[in-house]
């Protein structure tokens, strides 16, 4: 049981939507500086192409761009099909392509329930639905493919911002992971990180506002770092998280319990 075969994701090939920036970013960085073949996909092509362009150059492992609009069901057909081209297998999913609303609850728009249940839960579904043919050939090399859907502390308890439709998006992810996870065993695992504060696009006003009371009201004193996330991937990625599945873990410095505490 020696460390480096325990959490080894040298050579696996790993898709990683919403990977261009943010939460994406730090965990195609984290493959990628472990030896991974990492496709990452997102609607911003230019910050797509240059992630991937930077991770490669990093090393030791590749990165590849197939920028993409994941909330439309034939752009998921499309990353697919391109994927099918390139590889016969696929490792690991990591579907982390998401999006957020807040508004008041008098004005919150029908729209924004649309546009995010869609893409946080109904395109994770279609992605996992089409790859699952590709993951399962990974039986084949002996390894389980692995699914690691990004959800969030929000879905387990109620935030105090008004993100009525984030918020309902993540607890029904939580809930699709575990059910997909009785499904799709044993050939391949399903797990959700329930994360907390981490720096990204989805986050930067309220850390650009309120980073330090926002740390200082968490057991840990900060937020989270890249390590953070990546380390948690890489551990649900490796033999070392073979035997995980059906599991929403929370990656989020103790904010679930300094809330509870709250209560």
């Amino acid at each position: 049981m020696e460390i480096n075969s325990l959490f080894d994701v040298k050579g696996k090939i790993v898709l990683v939507t919403g990977g261009g920036r943010g939460v994406g970013e730090m965990i195609a960085a984290g493959y990628t500086a472990n030896g991974a073949k990492v496709y990452i996909s997102s609607r911003d092509a230019k910050a797509c192409e240059e992630t991937a362009k930077r991770l490669t150059k990093e090393g030791p492992g590749e990165c590849i761009a197939i920028p993409a609009d994941l909330s439309k069901y034939e752009e998921c057909e499309r990353v697919v099909a391109e994927l099918e081209k390139r590889e016969k297998v696929l490792h690991i999913l990591v579907n982390n392509s998401g999006a957020t609303w807040g508004e008041d609850l008098s004005t919150y728009p029908d729209s924004a329930f649309s546009k995010l249940m869609t893409l946080n839960v109904q395109r994770v579904f279609t992605l996992t639905q089409k790859l699952v043919p590709l993951l399962s050939k990974a039986q084949e090399e002996g390894f389980v493919g692995r699914i690691i859907n990004i959800g969030s502390i929000n879905g387990v308890n109620p935030p105090g911002l008004e993100t009525y439709a984030y918020s309902a998006s993540k607890a029904a992810l939580h809930q699709l992971s575990k059910h997909l996870s009785t499904r799709l065993g044993p050939s391949i695992t399903v797990n959700t990180l329930a994360l907390g504060p981490f720096r990204s696009k989805m986050m930067k006003f309220t850390l650009d506002n309120f980073e330090r009371e926002l740390a200082e009201s968490l057991p840990m004193k900060r937020i989270g770092a890249p390590g953070d996330v990546a380390a948690a991937c890489l551990w649900l990625s490796s033999k070392g998280g073979e035997w995980v599945t059906g599991t929403v873990i929370p990656i989020d410095g103790g904010s679930l319990v300094a809330t509870q505490a709250k209560l």
